[in-house]
């Protein structure tokens, strides 16, 4: 027996109280909602116990993580993970930025690429520090198009 929505309007076959299933999902059912595992807010819950941001967070952040790289920087996810393997000044292997030498962000070749920690990418865009970690990149093998652009004293 075919019978007509009761907002839409759309004919159907089989009715969910007179509602089509798109109309009776948004109108009329409710997600039970329950402790999420790992944040413990009472929120409906996607799978695994957890809500949908605990979820997105533990399951989709690699993947999430790999869309940004792509779309930021324009490099692959095999490219960004060697190159921020570790600091290429101190080898801190923990948490690495990825810097662009020329500062163009626009110039994303592997020589333009260089890992530094937080503190080494702090301390390179900072007038302070910024011969000093120059000199010391330099020393490790990287070349720099302008290296005049730094030689001046504060």
């Amino acid at each position: 027996m075919i019978k007509k929505c009761k907002n839409c309007g759309e004919e159907i076959e089989h009715e969910a109280k007179g509602f089509c299933h798109k109309c009776y999902v948004k109108l009329v059912w409710k997600p039970k909602e329950k402790e999420c595992k790992r944040c413990k807010r009472i929120l409906p819950l996607k799978a695994k116990g957890l809500c949908g941001g605990c979820y997105n967070t533990i399951f989709m952040l690699e993947a999430t993580k790999a869309r940004n790289h792509r779309i930021r920087h324009n490099i692959s996810v095999e490219l960004y993970n060697e190159i921020t393997k570790k600091c290429a000044v101190c080898k801190f292997n923990k948490i690495v930025d990825l810097h662009h030498l020329d500062e163009n962000k626009s110039n994303n070749s592997r020589e333009n690429l260089v890992g530094l920690c937080p503190n080494h990418h702090k301390m390179f865009h900072d007038l302070r520090y910024r011969n000093e970690i120059a000199q010391q990149l330099r020393e490790k093998g990287f070349n720099f198009k302008e290296e005049g652009k730094w030689n001046f004293k504060l």
